[in-house]
Parts: C-alpha cells; structure tokens; sequence
C-alpha cells in the first residue's frame, strides 16, 4: 500500500479505481522484473503516447502499467461499484426488463415520437414509435445518436455569467430588474430570439410574454428555414397553408431538389410509404424522377436523376409545366441542352399519365417561384386531395424569419435592443456572414443565451444558461401534421440545467413554475374533465389524439409565377451550393462522435466536410482530392479540403453546413471548415461568382471507402422491373433460391432442431439513410475511434453501408449495401483462431468468446467480408466519464483493448425472447426478435427471422427469385442474405438499368483513386 500512496498525488483521481484491487498483481511482477514484464511496459508506453498523452503522462502512468494489462496480454476491466436502493421502485427490478417510456424529439420545429428504453432510470437505447405519425416506429440517425448528446461531458454543465458561475436565484433576480426596466418603456427594447416553435405551450407563453410587453418583438431563426416554402405557398395559394404528401398512392414522384428520403419533418413517413412501393413483388413499382444539384440520397434511390446547376432547375420545373400545358411556352436557355428536354418531356408524359396518383415535390432550399411551379403542377394534375392534402400550418409563424433577423441585426446595430433572450440555436455562428451577428449583438446591453453547448453565441453573452436535453425536461411539440406529443424526461437533469419553458416563464413573472407545471397548465383545459386519465394516455400512447391539424380548403390563385431575369454570369465562374449536412445537420449535433465519425451517405468520408467538385469541374481546374482550395465569393474567402465526387453538374462545387466550430465542445472544435462564412443573406442556399485557387497544401481526409470496384464479382445485384418481370437472368447466376447457389462442402451441416438465425437485406428498399448504422452502435456500445483510426482504416462500426456506383461519371447509377456479419455456416473465422475465441453456436450464430481473444487477428484475415473490428487501443476508455458510463447498455459488455469484435444478429435481444418464450412455455415467434438495424430501419429493409421456421418472413425473402448470398462461391454458406436491387426507369429515356450491374467500376474508368 505504501507504494499505491507514492502515486498518488500524480495520478488523475478517476484513474485510481483501475488501480484498486490489483496492487498485489501489480506489485509481483514489478518485483520480478522479467523480461516479458519490460516488454510489455514498452509496449503499454507506446499505445499511451499513440492515444495522444504528452511525456509528462508517461511518467506518471509507467509505474501503474500493470493496472492497464495482465499477464495473459489482455487488459483487465476496471472496477464498477453499484448503489443500491435506499427504497426500491415496485416497477424496477435490478437486472430485470427495461422500461419503455413515449416521448418525442425535435429537430428545427417538428417533433418525431419516441419510445426510450430505461434501465434502472437511466436511458440507454431510443426507437420509432409506431403509434406516431412522423416515426411510424422507426428513428434516423439524429434520434438514436441523442443518447450521445445526453450524456456528453462538453455539455454545459453550470449557469454562469460573466464567466463566473452564479445559482438560478442570481438569474432570477436579474430577469426581474430588466422585466421591471424594460416595462417602463411598453418591452420596447426587449427581443425574444427563438429556433423554430411548434410546441403549443411554448407559443402561449411567448405570445403571453408579448401581450406583457407590447413593445417587444418575437424572431424565429433557423439556418436552415422554411421561409421559401412558405413564401412559396403564399405565391400559390395567397395565404399561408402547410402541405402534407402521402406517397402510398403516387405511382410517380417527381422531386425538384427535395431529399425527402433523408432530411425533412416527414422523411421518415415518407422513406417507409416510398419503400414499401419498391418491392416488385407487393404490387405495382412506384417510379422516382430526380433533379437536382447535390448528390442526395434521394437522388441515388431515382429511376432518373437529372443532375442541374441551382440557377438551371427552376428552367427545367418550367419546362415540364410547359409540357404539362401549365405556365405557357417552354424558356429557352442553359437547360435547353438534349438531355435536359429529353427528361422534362418523359417525366411530364409520365405525369400526365398518372393524374391523380402522382406527386410534386420541392426542396425548401429552392425559391419560392419553383415551390409554386410545383404546387401548380400538383393541382393541374389533380394530386391535392389524393397524394396531398393542405392543412393549417403546423409552426407559429410570425414573419419571414430572416427578414426578421435582418431587422433585428439592424435594431441591435442602431442600439434599439436593451435586452435580448436567446432560446437555443447559435446565431452568432449561423446567422448569414453580412449580417455581422455578432458585432450587431456586441451592442446589447444585456443579453442571455440557453443553450446545450457554452458555444459562439454563449460567449458573446453575459448570462449562459445550460439548457436541458429533451429527455431532461417537459414540454410538448407538433409533428409535420401537427399531431402533438407529450415530450415527458427519462431521467432527472444532469447538471443544472433549465428548460426555455423555465425561462420564459421568469421573464413573465412566474419564476417558481417548472416545465411540469407550465405544460400540464396549459393542457388542463384542453383535454376535457377527466385530465388525469386523458393526461396520462397521453403520455403512455406518445400523441395527444384529434390534435393533427385540420385541412384547410384552398385553390390556386396564383399560377405560376413569370421567370426573373437571368443576372449575368461570368465565363468560368462557378456556382456554390450550400446544404445542411446529413450528420451534423446544420451544426447543431457537430459535437456528437457517433454522427462525426458516421461515414457519409454518398462519400463515405467521416469528420469533415470537404468542398464537393464533380469530376470534370476538378479537371478543369487542376484539383485532386484532399487538396486545400481557397473558396472567394461575396467578397469573402474560405480555405476548404476538395473531394471529388461522381454525379454532380459541372461548374458547381458544394460545401455542408456545420463544420469549422470554435466552440461547442471537444469533439466538435476544428473539425470541417465553416461554410457559414460565405454564406449571405441574398444567397443562402447558392451563390454565384465562386472562384477558386490551388493553395498547393493538403488535408487528410477520412475515408472509409476509398473505391467502388467490385473486382468483377457479383458483390451488387440489380435490374429493371422490366427485365425482372421476365424472369430473366443476370450475370452472376439465376435469379432464384439463396441454397441453389450455394456450392457443394466438404464440411458437415449444422443442423439445428431448435432454431437457424437469419437475416435478410432488401436492396431495393433500402435508401443509405445510416440509421442501423448508428443504432447499432448505441445498442452495442460500439466506441468512437478517432479521425486518424479511421483514416488508418480500424473503424469499430460493426454495420457498414456500401456505396457502389454504375455507369458514366457525370450520372451513375448508385447502389447502397449494408454489410454486417455474415454468420457463415462455414466461416473461415472459425478454423483459424488458435484459441476458439469465434465459435458456431447450435442455432447457426457465428459467436466471439471475448475472455478467450488474444489479439491474433487471423480470424480477421481470413474474412472475405471484411466485417470483424479489432480493439487497437483502449477506444473505450470514452465510457470511464461519469456520465458516459450511462450511456452503455447493460445488456451488453464494453469491450477492453485487444479483443476481436463485430456483429452478433443482437444476441442479448435473441436470448431475452429465448426466455420469455421458454417461460410462456413456446418457441419465439416470428417478428418477435428485432435486432437493433431492423427497428430503426425506415424503409423495413432489414428481416430477422428463424429458418428452420420455413413459414417465416426471412425464409420466404431468401426463397425469392431476387435472393443470392454475398461471394456464395467461397462456400461460406453465410446466414445473411440479400435481395437484389430492382429500378423502373422509363423505356422512353435512354440508359436505363440494365439486367445485369456493370462489372466495371466508376473508378476503373475516371481513374480515380
């Protein structure tokens, strides 16, 4: 003990408890000294110093090393200490089932419904809700990554002011003396600075807060608004109207730059109603048409994509109007090319041809003039009624909100602002560059940010309020049909935080309300007598019912409005796109590791947003990827890392919103490049006049697939339902029965008289939107590596998507495959591991024994499918924060350094169900196992089942004439199978799908590497 008590006063005091314990152990072997001993404290220096400790904590971690690895080589797991319960809860049984709790999310105004798992009163795991209209059961990937943010260290965890840290009490005298200040004058200095609000008690309370203070104005900002929708709309209609699509009956979809399938309050409705279309055998094939100026998701899911600069796809929604008779004759300009009026006319037939069951839809990036094209041509087709319907608009919307935001920047500039109270959001970073925010907001006598994050916008204000994460707090929120939820907490706040309800009502006069007060007052008289029972269905359901706003009968009157002159453009200049990003959104998740390290979609790079050039761009310019280029525009310059990228139009370069945080947290700050610096107020969404310059420097850019080659072997099935329809072949083999593939083995079967898991993999429905991706490593407790692990290819994600292309360069075609363990009935795995640390269970599960692991790693190489993940150095040392302990399910272990590890078809999920059934005294169920992907899946691509249930879901899938087995000519017999994808392009376009995916991949012939 006397040596332990030496160390102490250099040891960190969170690290002492994987000393404890283990000091005979430790002490033994530092008397020995042998040479293995020396070896291995070499080895434990090198991989402390590899995970970024400077020598300083070499020092004081070298006579400790021991505590860090046993003799065997393995590491041994620190001590967990447990409380029990001083007066145990009836519903709470300690290593029992969880409990599941409804609630809700919101993301920029619209709220999707939740069910939270709860262990011991802790959330640990969070699913769709199938009883709530924006989920229908499943989650994306920002629902199952907020786990994350809930427990994130970085969040702000003291309200401070001036950078000193002062009690609630202090804030609240203060809010009185400026409410008692700002009366004097009618509130004429006051100003309210909110995100998008849907939630119904919220908005009372503001409007409340106003009618208090007449003088005082309310402004809702989001970087990424939808006042072109709405202005659009109001060009249509002549009034405001929200408009809801159900894509259950459209036979045909044309999409005008909308990403419906990955972004939007109603891409998840949406993604599951457009998939259930593609499957060839249920019925008759929706077909997509795409144009558009990114490459999305949903543009690699189209049967047609018609890539366009930004200026151009206003020209081309005309030129389809005008073949639809809508809007008078054709313009006449850049969109005039072959290609372009080929596809306008095919899609317009198409269209036409299905009046009724067909739909328009239109990104909320584009103008408010294409967003009244397509609603034009939606009631010329007959679609309102049918495929969509109008109803009240959801959100409170006061005015524009970045005209809103343009007055009050003005206001604050002029010092006509004595206060101002911002409620989330992070304007200072995110509000248009030429509006200077934060020079505008420098102005304020007193200013009050609530946020999650000390970010930009926290430090430009005296008082910071931490906020409360949504599973902290009450409140409530509209989904995109304004069905509203109750959003009720999982768990107590962590820190000291308060909720914008808190907030608003200490401004108002009331500071002793809490969230629970405010809410359930609000809704005392609207849920008629019995408020207890009506509150508490409420809550147990996750909808409040009959609150979905009501249609809203309207025509339109305004037609289509007449083209803007074309500015004029100068030769060689390039357009730049802005988007949010499909991780980070719009830099609102950027400090959550789980969705930073997430490939994406369409690059597969990870923990950047490089500037996107298509090919023919990048060659004309001279640029080869991780080349750092200076982007001028607006009279502003910004260095970025360039990628180049198949499918997009020439001349145009897109660069992701929410990188290149300053503040926000560790793992948020330097990563990406901030696009908002070139971002105006004229030019939210595109900007013209871009130049760029070579700086002749580099970044590294974290890829985790590097090339699409197929190397010639059937890795991606695919064909056009009319070639499907025949029955043809495909090269590769005969559509037909997953066993008929399967070569003749030298092995023994497994056979199974209980049961033979398996899973089968949709291609044609599946869209690449990542959610199975990030909810399996929630359920897994799969560790965030780093950008250089990543780079160096030890990615720790047992569940990756494939992204494939096809065709020529400027358009392919695009493929997305998810990858997890094969479970092969003769793995290779398996006969080469010294130590059977990878087994084969008697119900066909490829299990890993993780005691027994000693690192060899021969079991990944000799892995066809490249699925096994290897534990390098100690990544889950990101769980010994107080708080990101609870993060880990408890159903599933952490895993120590060098330890072998990948997918398991959920085993904990399959033995739960295993012994609910033994003790109803059955067999499991078909659909009773759900692993992890299958239920966030969106698009219902993924189906777990038994096989030796020959009426089951997965054994009918593996049967179907488009089921084949990955790489079956190894002999690997894998469990996991999947379905070829089928499209239904147009016959009257050219370069439809073919029967068989081309062999020859898009980097053998661009010679891209």
């Amino acid at each position: 003990m006397s040596d332990e008590r030496k160390l102490l006063p250099t040891l960190d005091p969170s690290r002492l408890e994987s000393l404890r314990g283990i000091e005979y152990w430790r002490s033994l072997e530092e008397l020995a000294r042998t040479p293995e001993f020396e070896a291995m404290l070499r080895r434990d220096e090198n991989a402390v110093a590899a995970e970024g400790f400077d020598r300083r904590d070499l020092l004081k971690f070298a006579g400790v090393s021991l505590a860090l690895a046993g003799l065997s080589g393995c590491t041994r797991q620190p001590t967990e200490k447990i409380v029990p319960y001083v007066r145990q809860p009836e519903e709470v049984v300690p290593g029992g089932k969880p409990l599941f709790f409804a609630t809700a999310m919101t993301v920029s105004g619209y709220a999707t419904g939740l069910l939270v798992e709860s262990h011991s009163g802790r959330p640990t795991k969070i699913e769709g809700n199938p009883l709530h209209p924006a989920s229908r059961g499943a989650a994306d990937l920002f629902a199952q990554a907020s786990l994350y943010t809930l427990y994130d260290p970085d969040r702000s965890q003291t309200l401070e002011h001036l950078d000193e840290i002062r009690p609630w009490a202090a804030f609240l005298r203060a809010a009185r003396q400026a409410a008692d200040q700002e009366k004097k004058n009618g509130g004429a200095g006051l100003r309210i600075l909110t995100e998008t609000v849907s939630s119904p008690t919220l908005a009372s309370q503001l409007r409340g807060l106003m009618q208090a203070f007449p003088g005082a104005r309310w402004i809702q900002w989001e970087p990424a608004s939808a006042d072109n929708v709405r202005e659009g709309a109001r060009l249509a209609f002549g009034q405001d109207v929200d408009v809801v699509a159900d894509l259950d009956g459209a036979d045909v979809i044309l999409s005008l730059g909308a990403d419906f399938l990955a972004c939007g309050p109603a891409h998840l409705a949406l993604t599951r109603q457009f998939a259930r279309r593609r499957r060839p055998e249920t019925g008759a094939m929706n077909r997509l048409y795409v144009v558009e100026s990114v490459s999305s998701v949903t543009g690699a899911n189209a049967d047609h994509r018609l890539p366009v600069p930004a200026h151009a796809l206003e020209e081309i929604a005309r030129r389809i109007a005008s073949s639809l008779g809508v809007g008078g004759a054709a313009p006449q300009g850049s969109g005039s090319a072959a290609t372009a009026d080929a596809f306008a006319a095919a899609a317009a037939a198409d269209l036409k041809a299905h009046a009724g069951k067909s739909v328009v839809l239109v990104g909320p990036e584009q103008p408010p003039a294409v967003h009244a094209i397509g609603y034009a041509l939606n009631h010329a087709l007959g679609n309102f009624g049918r495929t969509l319907r109008t109803i009240e608009p959801v959100a409170e919307r006061a005015s524009n909100q970045l005209a809103a935001l343009t007055e009050l920047c003005a206001d604050m500039a002029a010092g006509r602002v004595s206060t101002i109270v911002i409620l989330g959001g992070n304007p200072v970073y995110s509000a248009p560059a030429d509006l200077e925010f934060g020079k505008a907001l420098a102005r304020v006598p007193s200013r009050v940010h609530l946020s999650l994050y000390k970010d930009e916008t926290s430090a430009a204000c005296q008082w910071h309020i931490p906020e409360t994460h949504y599973l902290e707090a009450w409140s409530d929120a509209r989904a995109y049909d304004g069905t509203v939820s109750i959003v009720q907490p999982l768990i107590a706040p962590l820190y000291d935080g308060r909720s914008a309800h808190e907030v608003v009502a200490a401004l108002s006069g009331l500071p002793e309300s809490s969230a629970y007060d405010v809410v359930r007052g609000y809704w005392r008289g609207r849920m008629g007598r019995d408020f207890e029972s009506a509150w508490r269905s409420a809550l147990h359901d996750g909808v409040v019912p009959d609150t979905a706003s009501p249609e809203k009968a309207v025509s339109v009157v305004g037609g289509i409005p007449p083209a803007a002159p074309a500015p004029a453009r100068e030769a060689g200049a390039l357009e730049l796109v802005f988007r949010t990003d499909p991780k980070v959104y719009d830099g609102r998740f950027a400090n959550n590791g789980w969705l930073q390290e997430l490939p994406d979609p369409i690059t597969r790079t990870a923990w950047d947003n490089a500037v996107l050039f298509s090919l023919e761009t990048a060659q004309t310019l001279g640029i080869e990827k991780q080349d750092v280029v200076a982007l001028s525009a607006g009279g502003r310059t910004l260095e970025a890392a360039a990628w180049v990228e198949p499918g997009l139009p020439a001349g145009v370069a897109v660069l992701r919103l929410g990188y290149g945080r300053r503040l926000g947290g560790k793992v948020a700050a330097g990563v990406g490049f901030d696009a908002y610096r070139l971002r105006r107020s004229d030019a939210l969404w595109a900007a013209e006049g871009l130049t760029v310059r070579k700086t002749g420097r580099t970044h590294p850019i974290a890829c985790t697939q590097m090339h699409q080659n197929m190397e010639g072997r059937d890795i991606v099935r695919a064909s056009s339902l009319e070639e499907y329809a025949k029955g043809g072949a495909k090269e590769g083999g005969e559509h037909g029965d997953v066993a008929e593939e399967q070569p003749p083995s030298l092995y023994a079967p497994h056979p199974s008289d209980t049961y033979a898991w398996a899973m089968a993999i949709d291609l044609s429905a599946c869209v690449g939107c990542n959610a199975c991706v990030v909810a399996c490593q929630a359920e897994n407790n799969i560790p965030v590596v780093g950008k250089d692990q990543v780079r160096r290819g030890r990615e720790m994600h047992w569940l990756r998507i494939d992204h494939y292309y096809g065709g020529a360069p400027a358009n392919p075609r695009h493929f997305f495959q998810p990858v997890p363990c094969m479970h092969c009935e003769d793995a290779p795995c398996e006969l080469v591991c010294p130590v059977g640390a990878t087994v084969h269970s008697a119900e066909g599960l490829n299990d890993m024994v993780y005691n027994r692991c000693v690192g060899t790693r021969y079991c990944s190489n000799n892995c066809p499918y490249k699925v096994r993940r290897f534990n390098f150095y100690h990544f889950s040392t990101q769980f010994r924060a107080p708080s990101m302990r609870m993060l880990a399910n408890p159903d599933v272990t952490v895993r120590w350094r060098g330890v072998m590890e990948k997918c398991t078809y959920c085993v904990q999920r399959i033995n739960g169900a295993k012994i609910d059934s033994e003790l109803a005294g059955r067999k499991v169920r078909d659909g009773e196992i759900t692993p992890a992907c299958a239920q966030t899946c969106p698009a219902e691509a993924i189906v777990f089942g038994d096989l030796a249930d020959e009426g089951s879901r997965v054994s009918k899938l593996r049967a179907s004439k488009r089921g084949y087995a990955l790489l079956a000519e190894l002999g690997t017999r894998p469990r996991t199978s999947y379905l070829g994808a089928v499209r239904n392009p147009n016959p009257a376009l050219p370069d439809p799908v073919t029967t068989a995916f081309p062999r020859t991949a898009l980097d053998d012939e661009t010679g891209q590497k």
